[in-house]
């Protein structure tokens, strides 16, 4: 441990003991914790940003969307406005923030809110004239407001959250074991080709209880670029690219794009970054400095929904979440709790 986390190290096992204190209360019932009779389904983790949630909520949404009518839910964090809103034609990543608002764009047939207040907005939901059959939240792990009727965990196969600590030395927004409320705890982020030894070995270290399911997921990225045209990876070889980011961890994508053998400069920006005119100006400074005539801005299409209309040449390239072994005993898992749970109060 570096001197830093030395000096602050005080304050993570202040934070720690707090946390503990306010889950206690919540499962002793001390504080309250809603229940509601739509199924709900809890998306997040104990660390802060950069585990997958939201490949994993719209993969939730792809198994779900044929049987269900969906509705995600989220604070919409970085938002320009506040209290409940029900995405609709003049939505933005402004008004509904980034995550909604590709959910939004991305998926007609759902509906798409955000709120800080969870439990308020369950309740607006729930007093629609159609109102969803199943809510999807995203990022409410913490949130103890609401009695999820079924959570699962994510873990990032290169930060499990049992090798960190709590911030602000580590990661974790809550003590390692939080994890004992959910369902199912998902290792994100891993390589395609894990051996069952391996996924034995971390669950091992993991160490879920007896009612808990582990299971592995790897990002599956799509072989064409979206964008102001459509190119294929092939044919991005043959392009100057300049690389944009503003996520928590975009490690994953330059990895990607260096298997690919894909040649590329990097802009990276914060998490959720609210890009300035300043930084749309650096960007096109920068493209107009490659001289190939075949150049292009590539994005994510969490970044991409908040500067498409302010870029020029710019795509992403969108991924998926995939289910490492076992796919089918997962997607059996959630749909019966949200089967065995619809109608029920």
């Amino acid at each position: 441990m570096n001197f830093l986390r030395k000096i602050v190290y005080p304050f993570a096992v202040l934070y720690g003991i707090i946390t503990s204190i306010r889950n206690f209360l919540y499962d002793k019932n001390f504080l309250k914790s809603t229940k509601f009779k739509t199924p709900t389904l809890v998306v997040g983790n104990l660390s802060v940003g950069g585990t997958g949630k939201t490949p994993q909520i719209e993969y939730l949404i792809r198994l779900l969307q044929n049987d269900y009518k969906i509705a995600v839910l989220s604070r919409g964090y970085k938002r320009k406005s506040t209290g409940f809103i029900l995405a609709d034609k003049n939505a933005n990543a402004e008004l509904i923030g980034d995550e909604p608002f590709q959910y939004y764009k991305k998926f007609k047939n759902i509906l798409v809110c955000v709120d800080v207040d969870r439990t308020n907005a369950i309740h607006k939901l729930e007093k629609l004239n159609n109102p969803p059959d199943v809510i999807l939240l995203d990022d409410a792990f913490q949130h103890r407001k609401v009695a999820g009727g079924f959570n699962i965990l994510l873990t990032d196969f290169n930060n499990l959250y049992v090798d960190d600590n709590m911030l602000p030395t580590g990661n974790l927004r809550e003590n390692k074991s939080g994890a004992k409320r959910a369902q199912v705890i998902i290792v994100t982020k891993c390589p395609k080709i894990l051996s069952e030894t391996e996924q034995f070995a971390i669950t091992k270290k993991l160490n879920p209880a007896k009612n808990q399911m582990v299971f592995f997921t790897a990002i599956d990225y799509n072989t064409t670029l979206t964008g102001a045209t459509s190119i294929s990876l092939d044919e991005l070889k043959n392009f100057e690219v300049l690389l944009v980011t503003g996520i928590a961890n975009p490690t994953p994508l330059v990895s990607f794009l260096n298997e690919k053998n894909i040649n590329f400069e990097h802009l990276k920006y914060p998490d959720h970054y609210n890009f300035k005119n300043k930084d749309i100006q650096q960007i096109s400074d920068k493209l107009d400095s490659f001289k190939s005539k075949k150049k292009l801005v590539l994005t994510t299409e969490k970044d991409y929904v908040r500067i498409f209309d302010k870029v020029k040449k710019l795509h992403y390239i969108s991924i998926k979440s995939i289910v490492i072994n076992h796919k089918n005993d997962f997607d059996k898992i959630i749909k019966n709790y949200v089967e065995q749970s619809s109608g029920n109060s």
